[in-house]
């Protein structure tokens, strides 16, 4: 229940406080806050650090205080001091955001000191903000991934405090570069009362500045309506302290010295100074309630710098009021200042759209970040695809507390991973490889999850264990398990809710294979040749030439079936191209002209409809600035800035081609150029194309950074400016270029740049023209990118960056990431569909759904050795099991299936050790034509039997 209930109008906005639940012992939340005075200015100050969880230094660096001639800074250092503080004064408080952090100093504790702590905690004056592992970003992060990392901060600060004090009702997403409404309609859904942040388009916070609008109503979701919406604050003043009255012991500005006798005394001209900072902030407010952030990065390790300097601050300034003085000063946090805000009973103007894309000058708009480190962010998307996979079998094998620290290594590495200085790719580059250490490492402790439970499902009474391994390389062709093995059984986990099916490709031996399906029955194989690049992409570990592929139908929903695969004695000469220009199977035909080697057409056969499309890599060459004003900016780690605003091709001539073609799959081979190569292939029975992309290294012997995209045209359509993009792979938001549906917006600095937008998962154009009988084309990505449509007709997905200079945004390095002594090589994947938006009857709607999805949560890949025969393997092992009686309609998505942890405080909610909690939502939109769209539940008791009998 939110502690402050909403109601909206159109344009206003009033918030009605509910009585809080019954906290006894305790006088935190609303009940704790300071009382504002009528008649008078009330200034919130807001004591604070922004701890990032990784970025110029490692997490652990941070936390310890080590490499300081980096930064020098320690988490460790800041709680000591601030706990240490507060009781000094019981007027004094502090927030605090990040839950990594805390539970990190928290286990190093004694009990003394955690309670200490916890009375902190229930009088107010210490207050948990956000709650999450880290402050997420809002560009390329997954809703899924999201939810994740607050329920386990919510989960950690609950088993830390036993308290309900602790639980967090407001967001505080103070440092993310732009904000999507997807972020706010979850804080909304999770109950959070507000949200504050500091960063939005310079040009739209001017014009917020002069109507006034610096806090609106969010309505934050198409769907939800009134449960969605939130009240949203931008700070003034980003999160900084005013200038002048930073302080920290690592600021020069000068205390606050009030010995009337010191020739330094300072009272009256600091005090004044202070006055007018506010006096003019207070232009842009709508109450008498101003919010003024005292602190900044790793703010606060000697707290007592801070707090003697605004005790003064606040005492000297307080006593003016005697005089006549206009100012009332309080130590304060968000919560207390939205309760404020709350009772001034002021109207609000609303928003719809998000604060994507994010520009701090004409020239600096922050969308490079949403493509910054191509494989860091898919190894991300792979992390959550392995923990939800690692956390369901976890509860259908009923493990219970068993391997609970290898699956929370996996849920913190996440977690840490969602930062907005991880994902996104704007930290230094030991700081890259230490998440990616962070993660592989624990992927590999969750497999043992993952292999525990395997075994409980699989193996029959009497039966030995086996090892289930994960082929982590798939995506450079590279398993050593398929390739060393002679026979060896290929295990799929499907974590969706919905049967799926998928081709399953493994590099193996020049050898033929036969492949049986769960029923002993043999079934059809095709065998590929690994596109020449990919065999020899730098660090591939690999002789293997060629992929055996299958088709692995009807995997269950939330269940695996079992394939065995074995090498037979006859050797597999490398399959032979042909020089076909077409590739078709019984539903879609794929056309390539025959001059320029290049896709030209798409057909949908059953509507016999063809789409003149054609397909091409270019680039961008990187501004290279000094960064000395604000036109001599460079393209860095975060910013995107391309010279002169035109794409180049990667190559003035064809591409050299390759076709391939078989029962399960047909595909075509380009090679562009020595970096950039492609295949474009389509699978037996499906009517989307798969387009699979490596870029890299990426030259730059000509001294020239470059930025390299997909870009992908039809002919003749009609766009009228329009593209849609979806917000944290949920609702879809339309877009258009050149345009801010909320200030005037001037596309002439960066006309490239700044119609840029994050794709989590997908992105699309529709087409207008006359009889074009609701056309939509699709481009479904498996990381998160940047994209726009900046001709009308085409879609553009940037893959990868490769630069020279740094932006000046703080991280300190280029964007020019090396792995094996050479420039980074990256590979990855796009689904192109074609076909009818959702006003029409036959619409791409259901395909693009089930598609995303089964890109975001794959069917995971177990491989394990055997000298089995089929049958002995059938007698001893369970092929098939299906956890799920029956499956969900196609737009149910299963967010989370996971034990939930037993607490034992009375004044909370008691939680069963044995209870199982799945968390699921309908498409964001609407069902497909035909289907209800309606909430799903699925109770513990409800739960269906193993089926391993």
């Amino acid at each position: 229940m939110r502690a402050l209930d909403t109601f909206f109008a159109v344009v206003a906005f009033c918030v009605t406080l509910a009585s809080s639940s019954p906290m006894p012992k305790a006088t935190c939340g609303y009940e704790s806050c300071p009382v504002p005075k009528d008649g008078l200015m009330n200034v919130h100050l807001i004591a604070h650090t922004h701890d990032d969880v990784g970025w110029l230094k490692t997490v652990d660096q941070y936390y310890y205080g080590d490499r300081n001639s980096i930064q020098q800074v320690g988490v460790q250092y800041i709680i000591d001091s601030v706990v240490a503080e507060l009781p000094k004064d019981p007027s004094r408080r502090f927030i605090y955001v990040e839950t990594a952090y805390f539970r990190q100093w928290w286990d190093k504790q004694n009990q003394e000191t955690r309670e200490k702590v916890e009375a902190l905690v229930e009088s107010g004056q210490l207050e948990f903000i956000s709650g999450g592992w880290a402050m997420h970003d809002e560009a390329v992060t997954h809703y899924q991934s999201i939810i994740d990392q607050f329920t386990w901060g919510f989960k950690i600060l609950d088993d830390m405090f036993n308290t309900s004090c602790v639980r967090p009702k407001i967001g505080w997403q103070i440092d993310p570069f732009g904000h999507a409404r997807e972020t706010a309609s979850i804080m909304a859904m999770m109950g959070f009362d507000g949200l504050f942040f500091a960063r939005l388009d310079q040009a739209d916070k001017n014009n917020r500045f002069d109507k006034k609008e610096l806090e609106l109503v969010w309505k934050a979701s198409a769907n939800h309506g009134a449960a969605s919406y939130m009240f949203t604050s931008a700070n003034h003043d980003f999160y900084y302290p005013p200038s002048g009255f930073c302080f920290d012991v690592l600021c020069f500005d000068e205390p606050i010295i009030d010995d009337l006798y010191s020739p330094d005394y300072n009272v009256d001209r600091r005090v004044d100074s202070f006055i007018s900072y506010i006096e003019k902030q207070s232009a842009f407010m709508k109450t008498n309630n101003i919010l003024v952030t005292m602190g900044t990065d790793f703010s606060y390790q000697q707290a007592s710098y801070w707090y003697n300097n605004l005790d003064r601050l606040i005492k000297y300034t307080n006593e003016r009021q005697a005089e006549g003085g206009q100012l009332n000063l309080m130590y304060s946090t968000p919560s207390c200042y939205l309760k404020a805000v709350h009772d001034a009973g002021q109207e609000w103007t609303s928003k719809e759209d998000d604060f994507f894309p994010y520009s701090s000058d004409d020239y600096s708009y922050w969308t490079g970040y949403f493509t910054s480190r191509p494989t860091l962010k898919f190894m991300e998307r792979k992390g959550n695809n392995f923990l939800q996979v690692c956390k369901q079998l976890s509860v259908l094998a009923d493990l219970r507390e068993e391997k609970w620290e290898d699956l929370a290594s996996l849920r913190e590495a996440m977690g840490i991973m969602q930062h907005h200085d991880a994902i996104t790719g704007t930290e230094k580059q030991h700081v890259a490889e230490d998440y990616a250490l962070r993660l592989h490492r624990s992927m590999e402790h969750c497999r043992q999850t993952a292999e525990n439970a395997l075994n409980k499902l699989t193996v029959k009474e009497g039966s030995a264990e086996v090892q289930f391994h994960s082929c982590l390389f798939t995506n450079v062709s590279q398993c050593d398990t398929s390739e060393q093995a002679e026979k060896f059984v290929v295990t799929l986990y499907n974590p969706l809710a919905q049967v799926t099916s998928m081709f399953v490709r493994l590099p193996v031996q020049d050898f033929q294979y036969q492949v049986r399906n769960e029923l002993g029955d043999l079934i059809d194989t095709q065998m590929l040749k690994i596109p020449t690049p990919v065999q020899n992409m730098p660090g591939r570990e690999s002789s293997a030439t060629q992929e055996l592929v299958f088709q692995a139908e009807n995997l269950p929903a939330l269940g695996f079936k079992s394939y065995r695969v074995e090498k037979l004695n006859t050797a597999s000469p490398p399959p032979q191209p042909s020089e076909e220009l077409v590739i078709a199977n019984d539903v879609i035909e794929v056309t390539f002209d025959a001059d320029l080697k290049r896709l030209s057409s798409v057909k949908d056969i059953a509507a016999d409809k063809t789409y003149a499309v054609s397909q091409d890599f270019q680039y961008y060459e990187a501004v290279e600035g000094d960064n000395l004003g604000a036109d001599r900016r460079a393209s860095g780690a975060y910013i995107f800035r391309p010279v002169n605003n035109q794409k180049i091709p990667v190559s003035g001539s064809p591409p050299i081609i390759e076709t391939y073609s078989g029962e399960l799959v047909s595909e075509i081979h380009q090679v562009w150029n020595e970096w950039v190569s492609s295949v474009t292939r389509i699978y037996k029975g499906v009517n989307h194309v798969e387009l699979e992309w490596t870029v890299g290294p990426i030259p730059i012997d000509d001294d020239t950074g470059k930025e390299v995209i997909n870009l992908v045209s039809l002919s003749g359509w009609e766009t009228n400016g329009k593209f849609y993009t979806d917000s944290n792979g949920r609702e879809i938001l339309e877009r258009n270029r050149d345009l801010r549906p909320t200030w005037d917006f001037d596309p002439s600095f960066e006309p490239v740049a700044g119609n840029y937008y994050p794709i989590t998962t997908s992105i699309s154009i529709r087409n207008h023209a006359a009889n074009s009988q609701n056309e939509e084309f699709v481009i479904i990505t498996d990381r998160a990118q940047g994209g726009s449509s900046i001709e009308n007709g085409t879609l553009e997905v940037m893959l990868h960056r490769r630069l020279l200079f740094d932006d000046d945004k703080g991280v300190g390095e280029p964007l020019n990431e090396i792995a094996f002594g050479e420039g980074l090589v990256a590979r990855g994947k796009q689904i192109l569909l074609f076909g009818q938006t959702e006003a029409h009857p036959t619409s791409i709607y259901k395909t693009r759904r089930l598609v995303r999805d089964s890109m975001v949560l794959a069917p995971w890949l177990f491989v394990t050795p055997t000298d089995l025969t089929p049958t002995q393997w059938g007698e001893q092992y369970n092929t098939l099991v299906s956890l799920f009686i029956t499956a969900f309609f196609f737009n149910f998505f299963l967010k989370k299936v996971h034990w939930v942890e037993e607490r034992g405080a009375a004044e909370r909610q008691p939680f069963d050790l044995g209870a199982v909690e799945r968390r699921g939502h309908a498409g964001p939109r609407r069902a497909f034509p035909g289907e209800e769209r309606r909430p799903r539940t699925v109770s513990a008791d409800q739960r269906p039997s193993h089926g391993l009998d």
